[in-house]
């Protein structure tokens, strides 16, 4: 977190052959279904870009049920860079966020390892200026106040971690959300299609509740009602 930005970086092995890897996130159409699970994304659907561009709809929120004109709409470009029998590069970027955020990018690199399992990179940055500093701020001296991320910043005289707060908790959180939502994609693969969202669902719940103290935010029961309905809505356009 320098300068006006801020960058996270996620390195994972996963359990999945690469071929897997690139069909599940080498197109556009399947990343809505990855952003959705996420507690703050309220809306995704695929849409038409530039030329040669594929673009998510996506609307970002509060971390419970709300309609979309209390949410605010980013339009990510997705591209696929480079895809082959030896390494997937995708980025995906929006220009402008919520409460003055801008230059958003999630980057994605996947490679084959031996035999079922394969090695991801992922990134996760933006911009602010000073009315999102302002935002960000007062958020996390209120409903943020009590949010760490996972960095060890120092230990207490019991010896227990102090972990990092401030936008870079906010960082490290929203990163590893991202990955265990791609992991969470990856692993409903092996179910029958009609079972695959709410195996993603229930999955992604699970891997964030085993770092209770950076990622709890609610029960299961309404993380799956709220997720259920908000699925159930993207499936119409965005109202412009």
């Amino acid at each position: 977190d320098a300068d006006g930005s801020t960058r996270g970086e996620a390195y994972v092995v996963v359990q999945h052959p690469f071929k897997r890897v690139v069909a599940a996130l080498g197109s556009a159409d399947h990343w809505c279904d990855i952003l959705i699970l996420h507690v703050n994304t309220k809306y995704c659907r695929p849409a038409v870009g530039a030329p040669g561009n594929s673009m998510l709809q996506v609307a970002m929120g509060r971390k419970f049920e709300q309609d979309l004109d209390d949410a605010y709409q980013v339009d990510f470009s997705y591209r696929k860079l480079h895809s082959d029998d030896k390494l997937l590069q995708v980025e995906l970027d929006a220009a402008s966020g919520p409460m003055g955020t801008r230059d958003y990018r999630i980057q994605l690199e996947a490679v084959p390892l031996t035999g079922e399992q394969s090695f991801i990179h992922l990134s996760y940055a933006y911009s602010y200026g000073v009315s999102a500093r302002l935002a960000m701020q007062a958020y996390l001296a209120t409903m943020g106040s009590s949010k760490v991320g996972f960095t060890v910043v120092s230990h207490n005289s019991a010896g227990e971690p102090e972990y990092i707060e401030g936008v870079r908790g906010a960082v490290e959180r929203n990163t590893l959300r991202y990955s265990l939502a791609i992991e969470a994609y990856l692993g409903a693969w092996s179910a029958a299609p009609d079972q695959r969202t709410e195996k993603r669902l229930r999955d992604w719940f699970a891997a964030t509740e085993r770092h209770p103290l950076q990622l709890h935010e609610m029960e299961l029961d309404e993380y799956l009602t709220m997720k259920r309905n908000e699925i159930r809505r993207q499936e119409e356009p965005i109202a412009k």
